[in-house]
């Protein structure tokens, strides 16, 4: 008896969440046609949502269509989740721009090298690769400011139709902020290694989390890499140092 007791209260729970989910699902679905009209006047105000269209199915919308960048999709998704009685918003926008995948990867790599030129570029790697027009954004930064200004440079890029942000943001740390200007001091001070501060966008980049620095970027000669690491390892309070400085080729 108790075990079919147990087998009547499991099967009465099912049947009571059983229409819980319906009534919710019919209470959502009489809402559909007024979300649709108030999702058509948004869309149609903006002159980038022209080839975009819009269903709704118990307060779900469905987005179909076309826009010119990344960014407007995001953006017309926003707009409508705002809306009030939308239980959620299907994505299904694609971004007409086509650029091939080598050109936008060049084009990313020098609008990131350029980012946030100034005081905390030298303290930021972000790496792009790109694969059917898909960005996957990689590297650290300084600073979640740092990290959205390379995502936004992504969205907005034409071509672009995806963004995967894989980018690490190191932990706020004066231990940390410490040895940056520690490394950067060691570095930039030496007579040879000077050079690399003087155009902002290529650096030789200081990365440092937990006490553990790293460098990256380009270098003209091994020499110059050498000495690179041998300053950061002299750099006190570091607890390890990985010296990811590249050789650029000789043409």
């Amino acid at each position: 008896m108790k075990g079919i007791s147990k087998w009547f209260s499991a099967l009465f729970a099912v049947a009571v969440l059983t229409a819980g989910l319906a009534a919710q699902t019919s209470g959502a679905a009489r809402y559909d046609q007024d979300i649709q009209a108030r999702v058509a006047k948004q869309l149609a105000e903006k002159k980038e949502f022209q080839q975009v269209q819009s269903s709704v199915e118990d307060g779900i919308v469905t987005l179909t269509g076309s826009v010119d960048i990344y960014q407007q999709k995001l953006d017309a998704a926003k707009k409508v989740r705002k809306l009030e009685n939308v239980q959620g918003v299907r994505n299904q926008l694609e971004v007409s721009s086509r650029v091939p995948d080598e050109q936008l990867t060049a084009t990313l790599d020098r609008k990131l090298y350029y980012d946030r030129m100034g005081y905390d570029n030298t303290f930021n790697f972000v790496t792009v690769s790109v694969k059917d027009g898909v960005a996957t954004l990689g590297g650290e930064t300084m600073s979640y400011m740092a990290r959205d200004s390379a995502v936004s440079i992504a969205n907005f890029l034409p071509g672009v139709k995806d963004v995967v942000n894989e980018i690490k943001v190191a932990p706020t740390s004066s231990f940390d902020d410490s040895i940056r200007m520690r490394a950067l001091r060691a570095i930039y001070r030496d007579p040879v290694l000077g050079r690399y501060g003087s155009d902002p966008a290529r650096p030789i980049r200081i990365v440092v989390n937990n006490g553990n620095l790293a460098l990256y970027g380009t270098v003209e000669s091994t020499m110059d890499k050498q000495l690179a690491g041998m300053r950061a390892n002299q750099v006190f309070g570091a607890f390890k140092v990985e010296n990811n400085l590249e050789v650029a080729k000789k043409s």
